[in-house]
């Protein structure tokens, strides 16, 4: 029996012990990962169980190949699979790498987008509403939802130039020495249409929905809900307040709030008295300038911000953006969904910069010798939770992968040079190892390298058709014939570089010429290096 979590995070694997005869329910998860943070579809196992059937007496090659051809013309735009072939309990099975999608949404060719884009919420592939589909729309284009311009709103100069006197304005609040202060460069028009809060129609300007968020704000959504409460759970209020207007007014406000609900103590430094909070302030507002930066402004609900006995959790609407996935932003990678005010806040100093606010969040709390926060993808949202110091709180990030000795070792034939599976994990199957390397989005297919006829390489033909072998290794094995002939070795880097292909397409192919017998490994020159056999 084989865990989800062996093959990467669990929520974004699904088993399929084999393709089903209505394609639809096999496809609709590779459209799933395309437009979410991508994911793996394991071709040999069975979901329920765990078990591992493997792909029978397919040809691997032939399998990974029909697969391919089926993905690319079920779906549009099309969508190219990373395919390699693995062994799990000595049987072989195939894993389906589906990378983030660069030109969402995708859907059946066959059907509308309205009815077919599916996208991945809570480990689940679910069709995508109107509002998730507008945003898969504005970031397949490219186009931030804040930068657009607010239908109904007229552009008023006086208006405009009060925005930009209040943004020097609080620029120069939130500087702490002198020198700082005159560093700051006066807000202009010309600087908010560069920011996306302005935009032009033609040749005259118009307020966009960034504008709005900073001035008027009247987005009803658009709002933050702070509550205290009584013990744990959302149970007893014991204070609550809504906090409407500007968007950093908000931010202000909800800080605030946090700071008169949390105990404060004193430190002396030499003559002086320090008030210290229990918790790391900077990390509390980094967590809601945060949510009010990087939330979904098309979902209609609003940013809470609730206190309990153990903690301190800040919910947005929205999930992560941009195909970014939850270990990759821990690591301080940031795909903004809102950029104009991404600008406005970094010029502010709401902001420090892009992409550092989880890091920092996480080394505040580990400075106040604080369980790491949670941070966690619920529904169609995303929430972060600061624990406070009681016994109960837990320590570690959700969707962490369990530690876990015995690792699997051992399995015949498998491919080398094997990485990109969890190394420590839970219940891993019995007998499995040796998974090709970093399987990655590289293209699969070389097109225009050259074919030369008559080379040799046509004796080896016999042995492929009796191993299976498709046209499509066949004719990457050719290249790699043309590059080194007869007894020179090569290894997959060189094959990689050879087809510009992925570590994973590398192996593949390499196992086809193992599973041909048309190479034989060569000693004395370091761990997989092989070398073609001359045929008489």
């Amino acid at each position: 029996m084989v865990k989800k979590e062996y093959f990467g995070e669990g929520k974004n694997i699904e088993f399929k012990r084999e393709i089903p005869d209505k394609h639809e329910k096999f496809l609709k998860d590779i459209i799933a990962f395309s437009n979410s943070t991508g994911g793996k579809v394991i071709l040999g196992i069975e979901d329920e169980t765990g078990n591992v059937y493997g792909i029978g007496e397919q040809s691997p090659f032939r399998l990974s190949d029909s697969i391919s051809n089926m993905i690319s013309d079920a779906c549009t735009p099309q969508i190219e699979p990373d395919i390699s072939i693995q062994t799990a309990e000595n049987k072989t099975i195939l894993v389906i790498d589906i990378a983030p999608g660069k030109f969402r949404p995708y859907y059946l060719a066959n059907k509308s987008k309205e009815n077919s884009a599916y996208i991945r919420i809570n480990g689940t592939s679910r069709p995508a509403d109107i509002r998730k589909l507008h945003e898969l729309e504005l970031e397949g284009q490219n186009i931030s939802y804040d930068t657009l311009q607010e239908i109904g709103l007229e552009y008023d100069e006086k208006k405009a130039l009060d925005l930009c006197r209040k943004m020097k304005q609080i620029a120069i609040d939130s500087c702490e020495t002198d020198e700082e202060k005159l560093s700051i460069k006066d807000m202009t028009l010309e600087k908010l249409h560069d920011f996306g809060i302005l935009c032009r129609v033609g040749r005259n300007p118009y307020p966009t929905h960034a504008f709005n968020l900073l001035t008027d704000n009247k987005i009803k959504s658009s709002k933050i809900q702070c509550a205290l409460f009584k013990g744990q759970t959302r149970d007893i209020f014991i204070d609550k307040k809504e906090f409407n207007g500007p968007v950093y007014e908000q931010i202000d406000d909800a800080y605030h709030f946090v700071l008169r609900h949390i105990d404060m103590g004193a430190e002396i430094e030499g003559e002086y008295r320090k008030d210290v909070y229990e918790l790391p302030i900077s990390a509390i507002r980094e967590m809601i300038a945060n949510a009010v930066l990087h939330r979904s402004y098309l979902d209609k609900s609003c940013i809470q911000v609730c206190l309990y006995d153990d903690r301190i959790e800040v919910s947005s609407p929205g999930m992560l953006y941009g195909g970014l996935d939850l270990e990759t932003a821990k690591l301080g990678k940031s795909t903004c969904r809102n950029e104009a005010l991404a600008e406005a806040f970094h010029y502010m100093h709401t902001v420090e910069a892009w992409g550092t606010g989880l890091p920092r969040i996480i080394n505040r709390c580990k400075e106040y010798g604080l369980p790491e926060p949670l941070f966690e993808e619920f529904g169609d949202g995303f929430k972060v939770s600061l624990y406070r110091k009681v016994s109960n709180a837990p320590e570690n990030v959700s969707n962490a992968p369990e530690n876990v000795s015995n690792a699997p070792e051992n399995v015949s034939n498998a491919p080398e040079n094997v990485s990109n599976a969890p190394e420590n994990v839970s219940n891993a199957p019995e007998n499995v190892s040796n998974a090709p390397e970093n399987v990655s989005n590289a293209p699969e297919n070389v097109s225009n390298a050259p074919e030369n006829v008559g080379n040799g390489f046509e004796k080896y033909c016999v042995l492929f058709e009796n191993a299976e072998i498709t046209e499509t290794f066949i004719s990457n094995i050719e290249q790699v014939f043309d590059k080194c002939g007869i007894n020179v070795p090569f290894g997959q880097t060189n094959v990689m570089e050879w087809l510009n292909c992925s570590k994973s397409k590398a192996t593949n192919i390499i196992n086809a010429m193992k599973a041909a017998n048309v190479i034989r490994k060569v000693t004395g020159l370091g761990s997989g290096k092989y070398e073609f056999i001359e045929m008489q």
